[in-house]
């Protein structure tokens, strides 16, 4: 006696992916990343300046104050930034519902004709853009996606990304000050533990992107330690002058 098997059912895939708008994620990175390179710059420049003398408080007191000026100007740097494009876009959004209250018909066959453009042929794109024009909701956050990239649901949050930038620079920038904290009198555990730091959020950064590992650290590493050199070299140049 046979029996009929019925088809199994396809597997769920998940369609999560990370945030990649500018809600948090840009911020946080470049955060981290300026405040390590900054303020181990900073210190560097410092250290350089000041190679003669033995007592480290003039660069512990740079590094702190590096660290608490960078976070902040970052915090407020990000929130206006954020607000006002996010304000833009806002403004963008609202121009699109008008133009849809004022001319549906123009709209609906302009959405039709971007359907085609994609590939969708006519009948159905005409059905599909009539269906998103019964709700004007819809039918705004279809045409704000296809003209400009952007729904108001999308939109970044300014408080988000401030308090992001401002917790992942401090701790970026901490990094290069902590030996000095637990007693460290010469520059060079600072700057390889900020190496290290670097290599660290370089490699991890590439996660989200196409680029191995190892080349998104060695690539921070490379930036990272110019900037050191650079900064200690003009340290250098200038606390002999002074």
């Amino acid at each position: 006696m046979s029996t009929t098997e019925s088809p199994s059912e396809p597997a769920p895939t998940d369609h999560s992916h990370p945030d990649v708008n500018g809600g948090w994620l840009r911020p946080a990175v470049f955060g981290a990343m300026d405040g390590l390179v900054s303020n181990a710059a900073l210190i560097a420049g410092v250290a350089g300046g000041t190679r003669d003398h033995t007592d480290a408080s003039a660069v512990v007191l740079a590094g702190l104050a590096g660290l608490a000026a960078g976070a902040f100007s970052m915090a407020a740097g990000e929130y206006a930034s954020v607000a006002s494009q996010s304000e833009a876009a806002e403004l963008e959004i609202e121009r699109e519902r008008q133009e849809i209250l004022e001319n549906p018909a123009g709209e609906e066959a302009e959405l039709a004709d971007m359907l085609r453009m994609r590939g969708v042929d006519s009948e159905t794109a005409e059905r599909a853009a009539a269906q998103m024009h019964r709700d004007v909701d819809s039918a705004v956050e279809v045409h704000s996606l296809a003209e400009f990239g952007v729904t108001s649901d999308d939109l970044a949050s300014p408080v988000v990304a401030a308090v992001s930038s401002f917790i992942s620079f401090a701790l970026g920038a901490l990094v290069p000050v902590l030996p000095y904290l637990l007693g460290a009198t010469v520059l060079t555990p600072a700057i390889v533990l900020t190496l290290v730091a670097l290599f660290v959020c370089g490699a991890v950064v590439t996660r989200l992107t196409t680029r191995p590992w190892w080349f998104g650290g060695l690539r921070q590493v490379v930036l990272g330690g110019a900037a050191f050199a650079l900064t200690y070299a003009v340290g250098v140049a200038v606390g002999g002058t002074v």
